[in-house]
């Protein structure tokens, strides 16, 4: 592979194709309301079938809407919390050659090997490199050219 040298900023427009893509292949694709279910249960069952002070159900009811609030505005949560971010708004440099992938900001440098990476995800809008550890990192293709775009597909089904 000849290496390959780009540059992105880390814009919210990045990032929202980023949480898009991402989240159907993530672990966390559909929301979890077992959690605020058994809050609001126990809330509940605390506050009408006990004769203790209101306090400890209050406090389990509360948490059981911000937890409801949380699943419903998780994307715009994940977007405020890059954005606050120190990288948010940066340079980034993208570089790919036969070995690894090397990211780069003002604040960190990444290394991903080829080696490391068990899957490639492609999707509408990008590429979601799956490692043997089961992390991801999400790369747009309007970053690349589709030939190299091909050989990236191509070595993850090596």
């Amino acid at each position: 592979m000849q290496p390959f040298n780009t540059q992105f900023t880390l814009s919210r427009t990045y990032l929202s194709e980023c949480f898009d893509q991402s989240l159907p292949h993530g672990k966390n694709a559909k929301p979890n309301f077992v959690f605020p279910a058994l809050l609001l249960a126990t809330g509940l069952g605390l506050w009408f079938f006990t004769e203790q002070p209101k306090v400890m159900s209050g406090m389990l009811l509360a948490l059981a809407v911000l937890e409801l609030v949380h699943i419903r505005f998780r994307r715009a949560w994940w977007l405020t919390r890059q954005m606050w971010g120190r990288s948010a708004h940066s340079e980034v440099e993208l570089i790919l050659d036969e070995k690894k992938i090397l990211t780069k900001t003002n604040q960190s440098q990444t290394t991903l090997n080829w080696s490391d990476i068990s899957n490639i995800i492609e999707t509408d809008l990008g590429l979601i490199l799956v490692t043997t550890s089961g992390t991801q990192q999400y790369l747009s293709k309007s970053l690349f050219p589709t030939e190299l775009i091909d050989h990236i597909l191509a070595l993850g089904k090596k």
